[in-house]
């Protein structure tokens, strides 16, 4: 029992932490937006121990919404890596008690270069928030560490300050999900956004096709042979005026064997389900749920008649669209 209101005491602690930052959105951190908008460079985010872990997550978070920005270790700042820093970065320096030796021994650089610097401490006195063009404040009335020595709560709060940072500025670049794919592209989120149908499609000879005429029993070589549990019916001119599916075939059978014998214009579904080569795969998807279905027929455009592919839910569960 003990341990669960420890738990719970934590996650209370450190919830009022977070929310104590709406009072402090205010001029300052609007400053600090246009300033990381008006870079012309990359920004630098740098913080030490724990405050370095936060940073590093802040910097990865704001590369992968449309903000270049990348991680500076300061010790190793002090011994080469400033060579990183170039006139038109933008620099946000963390510290929570701001004093940190060596994230404050990198400060003249950034000065001498004439670097706008955004700094967040849990002390606007500090050497830190004193040092910053613009200080953002990150306090927080205590830490969940029941000793106030590890860094829990105030480590929360700063992760969450750059999470606003990063959230504003991809509004404000107008960020889209298809640039945020184009980031990520091994995800799943990048395959549900980036693959087209027409990159998973089946064309060619192997699109499964029969015409009107023909009998059942012959329409079963074409569905058979293609392997994907259905074929199209086409008219003389090429346009797609059905469908059968594998599953038809067993609702036929229902009803004995002279039912082969049928031309497959008399059995098959009329007005099939479409879309275009140029739609998400992740759009294909969503309609073959909705619709129960494991295949469409594809078009180049909203008039085309005639199918120019046909793509099967095994594709998009191959390429990981789901």
């Amino acid at each position: 029992m003990l341990m669960i209101e420890t738990a719970k005491r934590v996650l209370r602690v450190e919830a009022e932490a977070v929310l104590a930052l709406q009072a402090r959105i205010n001029g300052n951190f609007t400053r600090a937006v246009e300033m990381i908008l008006a870079c012309q460079g990359k920004v630098v985010v740098t913080g030490m121990g724990k405050s370095g872990l936060i940073c590093q997550k802040i910097a990865a978070t704001m590369a992968s919404t449309g903000t270049p920005t990348f991680f500076l270790h300061p010790a190793e700042g002090i011994h080469g890596d400033l060579g990183m820093l170039a006139k038109g970065d933008v620099v946000i320096a963390i510290s929570n008690s701001g004093e940190t030796e060596e994230v404050c021994r990198i400060l003249p650089v950034i000065k001498w270069m004439g670097l706008p610097l955004i700094t967040m401490s849990g002390n606007p006195k500090s050497t830190l928030g004193i040092a910053g063009d613009v200080h953002l404040d990150i306090s927080v009335a205590e830490e969940a560490c029941p000793l106030g020595l590890a860094p829990t709560a105030s480590t929360t709060a700063t992760l969450a300050m750059g999470d606003a940072l990063a959230v504003v500025l991809l509004e404000a670049r107008g960020f889209k999900e298809e640039d945020f794919a184009l980031f990520h592209p091994g995800g799943t989120l990048g395959k549900r956004l980036l693959l087209r149908v027409e990159d998973l499609m089946h064309v060619g000879d192997d699109i499964p096709l029969v015409a009107p005429e023909t009998l059942l029993r012959d329409a079963l070589f074409e569905i058979t042979s293609k392997k994907l549990g259905v074929t199209g019916v086409v008219a003389a001119t090429g346009e797609l005026v059905g469908v059968f599916t594998d599953g038809d075939l067993r609702r036929i059978m229902g009803q004995g064997l002279e039912s082969l014998q049928s031309p497959i214009a008399e059995v098959m579904t009329r007005s099939p389900k479409r879309i275009l080569r140029r739609n998400l795969a992740a759009k294909a998807m969503q309609i073959m749920e909705t619709h129960s279905i494991t295949s469409l027929f594809v078009f180049d455009d909203e008039q085309g008649t005639v199918p120019v592919g046909i793509v099967h839910v095994h594709d998009l569960l191959k390429a990981g669209v789901v």
